[in-house]
């Protein structure tokens, strides 16, 4: 849980994180993408169901720093009720924005989310 020590510009993130939705893996998901950052360490994995060429649920399993799981979970509100092609124009400031920024040394986190986002597309393309 967040503490008063936290820096305010984790706090956004923080708060993010303290309500995550969407955590967890689908079973009979259409698609899976798992990414790691190399520098960091930090594992992003998305799965999806594709229904009438909407993604009609999303989860989302990550581990690593607290913009990582602030990202992924932002990643699958941002994403849920759209078509791959409409989900394929998020970018990384897009995922920024809804978690109201992260340290310049964690910006990593929301391109991670982005990569894996691209990597589930792909996925759910070949369907």
């Amino acid at each position: 849980m967040c503490q008063i020590r936290i820096l305010p510009c984790i706090l956004p993130a923080c708060l993010i994180i303290s309500s995550t939705r969407n955590a967890g893996v689908l079973d009979g998901a259409h698609a899976t993408a798992q990414l790691e950052n190399p520098a960091c360490g930090d594992i992003l994995k998305l799965t999806a169901i594709l229904h009438d060429n909407t993604i009609t649920e999303i989860r989302f399993q990550a581990k690593g720093c607290v913009p990582s799981i602030a990202c992924g979970s932002a990643l699958t509100e941002l994403v849920r009720g759209k078509t791959p092609g409409d989900a394929s124009s998020l970018t990384r400031d897009d995922i920024l924005r809804a978690v109201g920024g992260v340290p310049p040394a964690s910006s990593h986190a929301a391109q991670l989310a982005i990569d894996a986002l691209r990597s589930l597309l792909q996925g759910l393309r070949a369907l």
